[in-house]
């Protein structure tokens, strides 16, 4: 039986303006953060979700708690979903960590695996961790709608993980999954199909007023 997986990276966090690399720092969300959660919860009502899930980090739990809410579901919330722990990068931009050390951020760039910061965690163990958690889950929730909020790592990871691509390259692969946008894939036993990437849950603006058309 084929269970959906609409998977979403966590609303924007105060780290974000700054593109630093929060990994398993607990960091808040911004209004617009708060925001973005509130337009998935609206959008999990309207996409007929059955059940919620996600990353024990505070970002994650408050991205889907309006979903879980809105939708009088209790919130299932996944040890293996937490994001990747970047080590020498956790709390850091690129840019700091080039400055510091440009051959760590060269080799990082050529390959996130092979050059992964010092003392992170391995992207395979995360890869694995991550997999496990929504395998885990599409099998409890056979036939379903299931949301899943974690991260933008995490995720690229666990979609190259089940898709048979290379984690190293998750970051060409994937360039980025954007805050509260949905990724939905499908899980068939062993087998994973991609179906859509990065697809918005805000309402869209009305459109501005104009002329009526000719013979109106």
């Amino acid at each position: 039986m084929t269970t959906r997986l609409l998977l979403v990276r966590h609303g924007e966090t105060e780290w974000h303006a700054e593109n630093r690399y929060a990994g398993i720092t607990d960091v808040a969300l911004t209004p617009r953060g708060v925001a973005q959660a509130t337009d998935l919860g609206a959008w999990a009502v309207r996409g007929g979700v059955d059940a919620v899930a996600c990353s024990p980090l505070s970002r994650a739990r408050l991205t889907a708690s309006p979903a879980a809410e809105a939708l009088g579901l209790a919130l299932e919330v996944q040890e293996g979903l937490r994001e990747v722990d970047f080590g020498w990068g956790e709390g850091r931009t690129i840019q700091e960590m080039a400055d510091e050390d440009p051959e760590a951020v060269r080799r990082f760039r050529e390959d996130a695996d092979s050059g992964a910061f010092p003392g992170s965690e391995p992207l395979a163990r995360a890869a694995a961790r991550a997999t496990a958690s929504l395998r885990d889950l599409a099998d409890r929730h056979q036939g379903d709608r299931l949301l899943v909020v974690a991260h933008n790592t995490l995720l690229r990871i666990a979609l190259c993980e089940l898709l048979g691509l290379p984690l190293g390259r998750y970051r060409r692969i994937f360039p980025r999954l954007d805050n509260g946008a949905v990724t939905e894939i499908e899980i068939r036993g062993t087998e994973t199909a991609l179906r859509s990437l990065n697809v918005p849950t805000a309402p869209s603006p009305a459109p501005a007023p104009g002329p009526s058309p000719a013979g109106d």
